[in-house]
């Protein structure tokens, strides 16, 4: 927003940064930048610039790090996005025996409640994402390696009126929590809505959206709805102190958890190491 900022970050003159932009736009041939008295703003070729320049730092500091990496210096980083049940039961032994070996890897964990987007993974800016797997997901794009299965079953507050139901069909008419990052088309292939299909029922009513497993538990505990969590979540004793996994008949939704990678990355050294830990902490559990 102002090029006197920008200079200051860059520690050079404005008028230095000034000419460095004109001479940009007089070798493109095109107008990357619009000046007016509220300061300034890219144009749209300024902002496909500013895109592929992302991208290409991204690239390069990928490529500096696989060359110390491919010369026996672990250094570098590693950015994680997982899931919530991958958070609490593998993460803890991961981050621990990692990081013991490879002190110099900076490991950074975000975590993903609907991993199924992949969106960050395609963009780069995650470089494992470790989740629940999607079906029809494209093997040309990326490694996957299966970690651990779960099974997503459904809960309710502390004696609930539905505690006690003991088939799925008995919750259809039930307002459910759905999982999402808001409440438009990404809760549209939860994990309800494939739960009921798998059983051929139609999808029951959604009662709210929330993006985060604290708050699912926490608008379960005091309302009466129902939601899923995968079985090992749900049989915490955290979860256990307000929530009750409905006896339904039925078997649960069954989920693969696994780490994905882009192709294109699958072979980083520090990728190798970092799954076998993830392995290594699946082990741990048994």
């Amino acid at each position: 927003g102002s090029l006197r900022s920008a200079a200051y970050e860059l520690r050079l003159s404005q008028p230095a940064l000034t000419k460095a932009v004109q001479d940009l736009e007089s070798e493109l041939g095109a107008v990357l930048l619009v000046r007016s008295k509220s300061g300034v703003t890219p144009t749209a070729q300024g902002l496909v610039l500013y895109e592929s320049a992302k991208k290409t730092a991204v690239e390069l500091h990928n490529a500096q790090t696989k060359i110390a990496q491919l010369t026996g210096r672990m250094v570098g980083r590693l950015v994680i996005g997982a899931v919530p049940l991958a958070v609490m039961l593998l993460m803890p032994q991961t981050l621990h025996t990692f990081s013991r070996e490879f002190p110099e890897i900076q490991l950074y964990v975000s975590e993903e409640l609907y991993i199924a987007q992949l969106q960050r993974l395609r963009r780069g800016e995650v470089d494992i994402a470790i989740g629940g797997v999607p079906q029809g997901l494209a093997g040309n794009e990326f490694h996957i390696e299966h970690l651990m299965q779960t099974n997503m079953v459904p809960v309710v507050r502390k004696n609930s009126p539905y505690s006690d139901v003991s088939t799925l069909k008995a919750l259809a008419d039930a307002p459910w929590v759905y999982t999402g990052t808001h409440a438009g088309a990404d809760h549209e292939q939860g994990y309800a809505r494939l739960l009921f299909a798998v059983h051929r029922l139609e999808p029951p009513p959604v009662g709210a959206v929330v993006n985060s497993t604290l708050a699912l538990i926490a608008t379960l505990s005091k309302c009466d709805m129902v939601g899923l969590l995968p079985i090992q979540i749900a049989q915490h004793p955290i979860a256990q102190q307000c929530l009750d996994i409905v006896p339904i008949q039925e078997q649960g939704l069954p989920l693969s958890v696994g780490a994905i990678v882009k192709h294109d990355k699958a072979k980083a050294p520090a990728v190798q190491h970092l799954l076998a830990h993830l392995h290594q902490a699946v082990r741990a559990m048994i």
